[in-house]
């Protein structure tokens, strides 16, 4: 419980001294790669690449992406922060429709030895990268094949309550 504690509060003091230097920074989306597993492999030349930063505020530089639908998409997600991974880790987890995104996170918070991934969790997730540290990346492949808004999070605990977007397939 006091590790628990203190990591609650060494996040608000990063959250505390984030703010007050917010920078917003755009996502890009361009169309061009592919896969569902993290890979660290160049993304196929068809795909539709995305790229998503995360910092060491707890932050995404962008809440919502639009993909097309059917075609193989490339998220890459980079973590512009210094902080490790065993205290700012990061990931993107994009999840099913339908799926409680409250239930899921207190699950993933608790999945500390499968880097905050529930190991039931396969139905819930379309796809998922590793957990990465400041100055890390991955890049996570994977196709929507119907149209619709989707669920996105970091599921490091205590993230997705702030660290949550859209994701809109047309």
């Amino acid at each position: 419980m006091k590790k628990f504690i203190k990591h609650l509060a060494l996040l608000s003091i990063v959250v505390l001294a984030a703010s007050c230097n917010k920078k917003e920074t755009p996502a890009t989306t361009n169309p061009t790669t592919t896969e569902t597993e993290q890979t660290t492999a160049a993304p196929a030349s068809d795909a539709f690449t995305v790229e998503l930063e995360s910092n060491d505020a707890m932050q995404f530089n962008n809440t919502e992406i639009k993909v097309p639908v059917g075609k193989t998409v490339a998220l890459t997600l980079k973590h512009t922060g210094k902080m490790a991974k065993e205290v700012m880790g990061h990931n993107f987890v994009l999840l099913n429709k339908g799926v409680d995104f409250t239930a899921f996170a207190e699950k993933a918070a608790a999945a500390k030895d499968n880097n905050h991934i529930p190991a039931d969790a396969g139905k819930d997730i379309i796809a998922h990268t590793g957990l990465i540290g400041g100055g890390e990346s991955a890049t996570v492949e994977f196709t929507i094949t119907e149209a619709g808004t989707y669920d996105f999070l970091c599921s490091f605990p205590g993230h997705s309550a702030i660290m949550k977007g859209k994701l809109i397939a047309e």
